[in-house]
């Protein structure tokens, strides 16, 4: 039984135990399937697909600016906000993997047409990120393809770090991360309530997960990476705060799920959770993207959880490089993380668990 015909023989199961007070649309239900068997495609292929579209689309951007459109910036404005138009209305048409790679080509060349535009008309460079801003928030109103959400909210988190770059604003970094944190813990913990919301919620849900998945590590990388931005690093915390309420509440969650219930054993893991990050204060890319991992093990987002692990990783490598200490000391320090990461597992498998279900 394939999956289409286990979805179907669940809503029909459903309907027979629940009655008259259950009704789905077989018709719409069997069309979503056969849609989303069409245009099924691996996260690669996706990826693929973008790359290949940035790539034809400064191609042609190319050809455009030899063929002399550079010279006029009303011009440019006009072939952009038509290239962006053509790419919905593409998508509206059509929405089929086979169109993607089109679309996303003239979405991104007529962002880029009209950055080029305004720019030439010397308006202001926070008001040009405003106007990218819109324009990703309309697009995201307009249409629910896949790959268009995704580089819609790409670019709406890509012009806020333009904006706290541009006007050198760099401590507002811990606020962009709060906000990306927050969206992602919601998203991800409530995915029955936003599916199941309406149906544009549903195409929107995992294009916005990913999407966010990687504005974050975006964050991260910027807060991670040394000298990356003149951030202060007497206020690094506050990121690390976030991601450290984010990560008590989500492993209260777990507990739950666990059926932990016993004080001493809540306590004995909140207890080893702290010891884990405290040390992680200063370098809260590490604490982000443990969130990352917890997060998609707990609802079992595979792609989120292999993009979660390779990011814990590189931010460990990354922040363990930079420390000025020996590197006798360094490797004296990341075989205690590793003891105590071994420890905390152990615990929990060998002891915590067989003693709640005593």
């Amino acid at each position: 039984m394939n999956k289409k015909e286990q979805l179907l023989h669940l809503a029909n199961s459903i309907k027979t135990s629940e009655g008259d007070c259950f009704n789905f649309n077989e018709t719409e239900l069997v069309k979503e399937l056969n849609l989303q068997q069409e245009n099924k495609s691996s996260l690669v292929i996706k990826i693929l697909s973008i790359f290949g579209g940035i790539l034809s689309s400064f191609a042609f951007l190319g050809f455009l600016l030899i063929a002399g459109l550079y010279d006029s910036e009303i011009g440019m404005v006009i072939f952009g906000i038509g290239f962006i138009a053509g790419s919905i209305l593409i998508n509206k048409a059509q929405d089929k993997l086979i169109t993607d790679t089109l679309s996303v080509s003239l979405y991104i060349l007529g962002l880029a047409l009209i950055g080029f535009g305004f720019s030439e008309m010397d308006m202001n460079e926070n008001l040009i990120i405003i106007v990218f801003i819109g324009i990703a928030v309309s697009s995201l109103f307009i249409t629910q393809n896949y790959m268009l959400s995704f580089i819609s909210i790409l670019t709406i988190n890509g012009s806020l770090l333009a904006l706290i770059a541009s006007n050198n604003l760099y401590s507002l970094i811990h606020l962009y991360i709060a906000i990306n944190t927050a969206l992602l813990v919601f998203i991800f913990l409530n995915e029955a309530k936003i599916i199941t919301y309406n149906k544009k919620f549903s195409k929107l849900y995992n294009p916005s997960r990913i999407a966010i998945v990687i504005s974050l590590l975006t964050g991260l990388i910027v807060v991670g990476t040394k000298d990356f931005l003149p951030i202060s690093t007497n206020i690094i915390w506050i990121s690390s705060l976030v991601f450290f309420v984010a990560i008590i509440y989500l492993i209260s969650k777990i507990v739950s799920v666990l059926q932990i219930e016993t004080a001493k054993n809540k306590n004995l893991i909140y207890l080893l959770s702290g010891i884990i990050l405290i040390p992680t204060v200063l370098s809260p890319s590490i604490s982000g993207a443990l969130l990352i991992v917890l997060l998609s093990f707990y609802v079992n987002y595979k792609t989120g959880l292999v993009i979660g692990i390779i990011s814990f990783i590189y931010f460990i490598s990354q922040y363990y490089y930079d420390l000025s200490f020996t590197l006798l000391t360094k490797s004296i320090i990341l075989f205690s993380s590793g003891i105590l990461f071994i420890t905390f597992y152990l615990i929990i498998n060998k002891k915590l668990l067989p003693n709640e279900k005593n």
